[in-house]
C-alpha cells in the first residue's frame, strides 16, 4: 500500500462506527448560526461545501447552556427547539457521505460577558484568564456544576435525536473543561479541585453524563470523542506530566478517540523549549492501541498528512478545508495540482466564508496565504 493510499483506508472506532478514510474536518468556529443559536441556511451551505470527501465533519463548538456561549452567532444545543435545525445540519453532512459529529462545549471564563445571562461569567474559580479582554469569572457553585454536567448529557441526547453520529467533548483551547483541569484556573479545595487527579473529576463527570445519555437514547453505535490541549504556558499551568496522567485515565473511559489540539502536529513542549520530543508522539506512545489518537496542526499538503499517519491513525484538517473544500475530492481524483493553496477575496462567496471569519483570517499573520 502506498503512503497516498493510507489516507483512504477505513478505520473502525471502538464504538463500532467505521470511518471511510483517515481525514476528518476539524472543528472551527464560523460565526454563522442565527442569533438564537439555531442553524442558519448559510451555515448549511458552509458545511455542504466542505463535507464531500472527508470521512466525518466535526462541527463548530455548540454551547450546552446559556452561560457557556463563547462566540457571537455560535451554534447552540442547549434547547429542544434547536433540534430541527440540528437535524438539517446532520442531514446536510450525511448527504455528502460523511459522518456528522457535534462538538459540545462550555466557554467558562472565556465567554464574553455580553453573550451570557446578566454578564455573569463563570469558571472553576474566580481567576481571570491572562488573555487580553477577559474578565474575572465567578466560581461555580456545586449546584451549577451538577447542572452543567447534566447539560452535557442533555446536549448529547439532542445530538442523538437530531441524527448525529457522535459528539466531541471540547476539553481543549482554554474552555471550561480545561479550566477545571488546569491548576491556573482551578483553585478549588472541594472535590472538584486540588491535586491533578482531583482536577480530572469534572471532565470525567461530563464524560460519564455523555456516556449515560448514549446508553439511554442511542439506538445504534454512537461516537464519543474528547479534545484536549496538552499544555499551558501559564504558571501554574497544565504540564505534560499532568496530561500524561490524564491520558492514562481517559484511555480507559470507553470513548472512541482523543483529539489532541496542537498548532503544529510535531511540536515539542511549549513550556520547555529544550524538550523537543513531539507531544503527539508522547501521547500516542502512552495510549498505545487502547484508544485512537487524532492529530491536527499545520498539515498543509498530502505529504504532511501521509507523514502524520505514520504516528497517529487519523487526522483532522481545518485551514486546508477552508481554503480548498474539495481537498480530499481532488486528491482522490489525482487532481492534486489543482488544489487551492492561497485565498483571494473574490473566492469568498464560492468558499462560503462569512465576513467575521474572513476578517479573522486576515488578522492572524501567516495563517493563510491571501492573494490580492
Amino acid at each position: 500500500m502506498s503512503n497516498r493510499e493510507s489516507l483512504f483506508q477505513p478505520i473502525d472506532l471502538p464504538s463500532g462506527v467505521t470511518l471511510k478514510n483517515r481525514v476528518l474536518m476539524a472543528p472551527m468556529t464560523n460565526f454563522l448560526s442565527n442569533d438564537d443559536g439555531s442553524v442558519s441556511d448559510k451555515e448549511l451551505r458552509y458545511y455542504e461545501r466542505r463535507s464531500e470527501g472527508v470521512s466525518a465533519v466535526i462541527t463548530a463548538c455548540a454551547n450546552v447552556n446559556e452561560a457557556g456561549k463563547g462566540f457571537d452567532n455560535e451554534i447552540g444545543v442547549h434547547r429542544d427547539d434547536l433540534i430541527p435545525g440540528l437535524k438539517r445540519l446532520a442531514k446536510t453532512i450525511h448527504e455528502k457521505d460523511a459522518k456528522a459529529i457535534l462538538q459540545i462545549f462550555h466557554g467558562g471564563r472565556m465567554a464574553p460577558p455580553h453573550l451570557v445571562p446578566n454578564e455573569d461569567v463563570v469558571s472553576a474559580s474566580a481567576v481571570a484568564s491572562p488573555r487580553p479582554g477577559t474578565v474575572e469569572p465567578r466560581a461555580m457553585t456545586e449546584e451549577e456544576i451538577q447542572q452543567t454536567i447534566k447539560d452535557f448529557g442533555e446536549a448529547t441526547r439532542r445530538a442523538i435525536e437530531a441524527g448525529f453520529d457522535g459528539v466531541e467533548i471540547h476539553g481543549a483551547n482554554t474552555y471550561l473543561l480545561q479550566q477545571f483541569f488546569s491548576p491556573h484556573s482551578n483553585r478549588r479545595d472541594d472535590q472538584w479541585g486540588g491535586e491533578v487527579r482531583d482536577r480530572m473529576n469534572f471532565p470525567l463527570a461530563v464524560i460519564e453524563a455523555v456516556k449515560n445519555a448514549v446508553k439511554e437514547h442511542a439506538t445504534k453505535s454512537f461516537i464519543i470523542g474528547y479534545r484536549l490541549s496538552p499544555e499551558e504556558k501559564e504558571e501554574p499551568g497544565i504540564t505534560m506530566e499532568d496530561t500524561l496522567q490524564f491520558v492514562d485515565v481517559l484511555k480507559n473511559q470507553e470513548m472512541d478517540y482523543l483529539h489532541i489540539s496542537l498548532s503544529q502536529l510535531k511540536q515539542g513542549s511549549m513550556r520547555d523549549e529544550e524538550d523537543t520530543i513531539p507531544v503527539i508522539d508522547r501521547i500516542q506512545e502512552r495510549v498505545g492501541e487502547t484508544i485512537p489518537v487524532m492529530g491536527v496542526g499545520s498539515l498543509h499538503t498530502p505529504e504532511d498528512v501521509e507523514q502524520a499517519l505514520e504516528t497517529v491513525p487519523f487526522i483532522s484538517l481545518g485551514r486546508e478545508l477552508l481554503m480548498e473544500p474539495d481537498w480530499m475530492k481532488k486528491l482522490k481524483a489525482n487532481e492534486e495540482s489543482s488544489i487551492r493553496t492561497a485565498m483571494r477575496k473574490q473566492d469568498q462567496e464560492d468558499l462560503v466564508i462569512p465576513e467575521p471569519m474572513w476578517t479573522n483570517i486576515l488578522s492572524v499573520p501567516n495563517w493563510f496565504v491571501v492573494e490580492e
